[in-house]
């Protein structure tokens, strides 16, 4: 409902200031169409917005975001509130063929500029509270998978950036931690495989947790990405013809894969 309200305020505005030219006569009418399904539009995105908030507002310090958001929105509805009435007024006088009508459209669109601004600030405050705040991603729904792979989003880009800043110990930890939880997660597994070896610098473990894995059957990308894992483990540990003879398995199964032709090459490059 958000977006439909967005772009219907904005083509109306479009075809309002377009109309003024007076070339297209067909703007007019169209004008204030899209301005007014807009505004029910706004006033629906502004509802559901109200209904939907107390899971996100519960997120420790996202309340502010949730309320400045709130509050554009509500703004951008009350200001398409009055350049709908606008619209309707230069509707009727435009039909009643009063001169008046042409300064009722240029306040329409003068006003309708002004109410763009504000919905886009309503824009920008919800695009922040979503995808900087995570507002709504995974918890829209409730649903328990969705709130899984939530935790494991922010468990990993933490780990990212923690390895970034030199903290591998605690990058290790948070993956070991999901990986912990999610046992059945086989991509969460082979990420902590991977890290064992290139973060832990343990490649040992790294194969013994390959080696626990059931890679299913019908996950081809799984079985390229845990070979690829396994040859590093092996290159890692010194054991240079072991991860040769996995790639090359891994090259007959897939002929055409850079990743694993850029490992051989790596791997037939002599060492420095």
């Amino acid at each position: 409902m958000v977006h439909f309200a967005i772009a219907l305020v904005f083509a109306g505005v479009a075809f309002r200031l377009v109309s003024l030219t007076g070339r297209f006569q067909f703007t007019n009418a169209a004008a204030t169409t899209l301005i007014l399904l807009g505004t029910l539009a706004s006033f629906v995105a502004v509802q559901s917005g109200t209904a939907a908030h107390g899971p996100v507002e519960r997120i420790p310090g996202v309340r502010n975001a949730v309320v400045e958001h709130e509050e554009w929105g509500e703004r951008a509805r009350n200001i398409f509130v009055v350049v709908s009435v606008i619209e309707l007024a230069a509707l009727a006088l435009a039909w009643r063929g009063h001169r008046a009508a042409r300064p009722a459209a240029i306040a329409a669109a003068f006003v309708g500029a002004i109410g763009l601004g504000v919905m886009y600030e309503a824009a920008e405050h919800g695009g922040d509270l979503v995808y900087g705040y995570a507002g709504g991603v995974g918890i829209r729904s409730g649903n328990r998978e969705d709130v899984n792979r939530l935790f494991i989003t922010g468990q990993y880009q933490q780990a990212l950036q923690d390895r970034t800043d030199g903290r591998d110990e605690q990058a290790m930890a948070l993956i070991e931690g999901a990986a912990a939880r999610f046992p059945g997660n086989v991509d969460l597994q082979l990420t902590a495989a991977e890290w064992t070896t290139d973060v832990k610098k343990d490649p040992v473990s790294a194969l013994r947790h390959l080696d626990g894995l059931q890679i299913p059957a019908d996950r081809p990308e799984l079985r390229l990405r845990a070979g690829l894992v396994r040859a590093g483990a092996l290159a890692a540990q010194g054991n240079v013809e072991g991860a040769r003879g996995v790639l090359q398995t891994l090259q007959g199964e897939y002929p055409d894969n850079a990743q694993v032709k850029r490992r051989l090459q790596q791997l037939a490059a002599p060492a420095r």
